[in-house]
């Protein structure tokens, strides 16, 4: 099975760092985003991967070739010459990518999760999801007096997208040629009844969006977040 990885945004929020350097060779604990997440695929047994991308991409094509070397994977780059969103750029790799199920995943991503749980069945697509988490400390009162502060808990019953799928061929029946994926395909699918979702609880998961993000996801990586 092969792994897609999107990794064609600009990364505005985080400039000036991707001024330099693409969102995915950001330092993340002492490594690139993308070697963490290779590493984590390949642990699963997937060995063969398409990276799709477009700014700066020389620099990510001469990053994947150590990689190809350092994990003995197969790599190919599918370039968009213009930025297509997500849902665009999967289509414009249909070629790359070829005609069996494979998974996907967002380019700024730090998780551990288990992808071997998502399952199609008759379904196009599958989304991982994780739980919500708050983005503020919570306080837990009672009778106007402070019993207990939760540091960002997980908000039960609220799930959002992981950011990982598992895809089979008809997804490009379904593709923009340019557009996000999650408010095109996917809406259409769910509309259908075609979309799972897989709940996953316990798992550490953190996507890349901001500074902040890197030295939290940094911090939760060196205090061993994904050997949970």
């Amino acid at each position: 099975m092969k792994a897609v990885i999107l990794a064609g945004g600009y990364g505005k929020r985080l400039m000036p760092l991707t001024s330099v350097n693409p969102k995915p060779l950001l330092d993340v604990a002492g490594k690139p985003i993308i070697d963490w997440q290779i590493s984590w695929l390949n642990r699963s047994g997937i060995d063969s991967f398409v990276v799709l991308c477009g700014y700066l991409k020389e620099k990510i094509r001469s990053h994947m070739k150590i990689l190809k070397k350092e994990f003995d994977i197969d790599v190919e780059l599918a370039i968009e010459s213009t930025p297509l969103g997500t849902g665009g750029a999967l289509r414009n790799a249909r070629k790359s990518i070829g005609d069996e199920r494979f998974i996907a995943i967002n380019g700024d991503v730090i998780t551990n999760l288990d992808v071997g749980k998502l399952k199609l069945g008759t379904a196009v697509a599958t989304i991982a999801l994780t739980q919500l988490r708050s983005p503020f400390g919570i306080v837990r009162s009672a009778s106007g007096k402070v019993r207990k502060f939760d540091e960002k808990p997980y908000i039960k019953n609220y799930w959002i997208n992981a950011g990982a799928y598992l895809m089979n061929d008809e997804i490009f029946d379904y593709l923009p040629r340019k557009g996000d994926i999650e408010r095109t395909a996917f809406t259409v699918l769910a509309e259908r009844k075609m979309l799972n979702g897989t709940q996953y609880r316990n798992v550490y998961w953190h996507s890349i969006d901001s500074i902040k993000d890197l030295e939290e996801t940094s911090k939760d990586v060196r205090r061993g977040a994904l050997r949970r």
